[in-house]
């Protein structure tokens, strides 16, 4: 059927009715004829160019002289144009400003034609292309028709298959088309080096208002790109993120989105892997945004912990607008209610969704000092080396104490160990259970100290190196993307 979309177009303008009535010889028909012979003369817009002056010839009758031939071929295209337009004016506002074709199979060989019209077309704004078989050959044709349109406003291509490399289409084309302001590409196959070409979508692109990403499988570098993208971009104002995997790493790159941006209204994070630390995350950018009023963060596993840090976020940021918080899995506690009573003083418009009553704040237990490390402190502070403690203590040089005398020189030397303590030392130390500590156990036991201390050192920094990686790689990514000329602007305004 698709060959024959351009035929149906033809036959709703009335254009073919024309032609059969015609007289061939008349100058209707060679004026229809040739609008359809040429390419360059198939944009009725062009008919225009040359009008004919001459309002004495009949359009009907057949003519011969070759003289006046392409004149009042072109008087008859510009009657024609204007028939058009009023048969347009009548027709359109009800039956072909939108375009429904989803989930009809549609293939490569279809969308074609479909682009082939939509290139010609200038009334239809909504487009609908969702569910069908467009895959890479049908992104290429669709893409190179939104370069050349400029009147449809909202597309939709949600389930065509579309992989990483597709993106590139989109992103090429978005750079040159202005009048789209809603994209749906949910659905598809964008992962890693598609998050990468829709960041430079969001870079180059500036009309584009609502952007649903949905059901993709955007996560590490692709998550971190388009967050690039958003940064610096100052037109989308909702935005749906949800069900991909952008996780804490992505969590922490959407945290200077929110510091940034000033456009952004609705943000939907549903299903991203999120937990407690990437909601705190979250938090500090939420502390300090000023646009955000919709914020979906549902089936993540924020806890009880990350969403109160969001919530007490919004409740210290007088310039919040805020309006919605969607945490409806996690349950919530009194403390919950009443910091959210508190912050509705500030901010009456809040509502919030959440599970029920039931949740609990995980509280760390202190964190249990090693034994070992009061020893280790006595001796770094008096600069003695282990053998040196362990001689004091052993006055007959047999490099062998008793649980008694070890217990007993400790409480001497005042090491500050409470007695649960000092006797889970002992126990740690008296490995061979004889009752005796010896130096050899001793020294191990300070082995095993120290090397625990350096794990935990290590695990700590590495921690805080993932974090400045994520954020220097964000800023990378943001600086490849943004044309030379806005960087400046860009950088000065993620600065402030």
């Amino acid at each position: 059927m698709f060959p024959l979309l351009l035929t149906v177009q033809k036959i709703a303008l009335r254009y073919w009715s024309h032609l059969n009535q015609s007289n061939p010889d008349s100058y209707l028909f060679k004026a229809v004829t040739s609008q359809e012979s040429y390419s360059y003369k198939k944009t009725i817009n062009y008919m225009m160019v040359k009008l004919c002056e001459d309002n004495q010839i009949s359009i009907t009758e057949p003519q011969n002289s070759c003289s006046n031939q392409a004149p009042v071929i072109s008087k008859i295209a510009t009657a024609m144009k204007n028939k058009y337009l009023k048969h347009w004016e009548r027709q359109t506002h009800t039956k072909l400003l939108k375009l429904e074709l989803e989930d009809n199979n549609i293939t490569i060989e279809g969308v074609k034609y479909i682009s082939d019209m939509l290139t010609e077309n200038c009334f239809i704004q909504h487009l609908n292309l969702a569910h069908n078989q467009l895959q890479t050959a049908g992104a290429k044709a669709i893409c190179d028709m939104l370069k050349e349109n400029n009147t449809l406003e909202t597309v939709n291509f949600s389930g065509n298959y579309f992989k990483d490399k597709d993106a590139k289409f989109f992103a090429d084309a978005f750079a040159v088309n202005s009048t789209v302001q809603v994209l749906d590409l949910s659905h598809n196959e964008f992962s890693l080096e598609g998050g990468e070409h829709l960041g430079r979508l969001l870079v180059k692109n500036q009309t584009l208002e609502v952007l649903n990403l949905c059901w993709n499988h955007l996560r590490l570098k692709g998550a971190v790109a388009v967050c690039g993208g958003l940064q610096v971009n100052n037109s989308v104002r909702k935005l749906d993120l949800s069900w991909n995997g952008f996780g804490d790493e992505g969590a922490f790159a959407l945290t200077e989105v929110l510091k940034c941006n000033k456009q952004l209204e609705f943000l939907d994070l549903t299903n991203n892997r999120i937990s407690c630390r990437g909601a705190k995350m979250l938090a500090t950018g939420l502390a300090v945004n000023s646009t955000l009023q919709f914020l979906k963060l549902s089936r993540n596993p924020l806890t009880l912990d990350g969403t109160m840090a969001l919530l007490l976020a919004v409740k210290d940021n007088q310039s919040s607008t805020l309006e919605e918080l969607d945490v409806s899995n996690i349950l919530v506690n009194e403390a919950f209610l009443q910091l959210l009573e508190e912050t509705r003083k500030y901010h009456p418009k809040l509502l919030l969704h959440y599970a029920g009553m039931g949740g609990w704040v995980s509280k760390k237990p202190k964190e249990k000092t090693d034994p070992m490390k009061a020893i280790q402190d006595y001796l770094v502070e008096r600069k003695l080396r282990l053998w040196d403690f362990f001689r004091n203590i052993d006055k007959a040089g047999t490099q062998t104490v008793s649980i008694q005398d070890f217990r007993g020189a400790l409480q001497n030397l005042h090491i500050p160990l409470q007695k649960n303590a000092l006797e889970e030392l002992i126990q740690r130390l008296d490995v061979d259970r004889n009752g005796n500590i010896d130096y050899s156990e001793l020294l191990q036991g300070q082995k095993d100290f120290l090397r625990k201390s350096r794990h935990v050192e290590n695990q700590r920094q590495k921690v805080s190196s993932s974090e400045e990686k994520m954020l220097s790689e964000l800023s990378r990514r943001v600086k490849n993307m943004i044309p030379a000329d806005l960087r400046h602007d860009s950088l000065h305004s993620s600065k402030r």
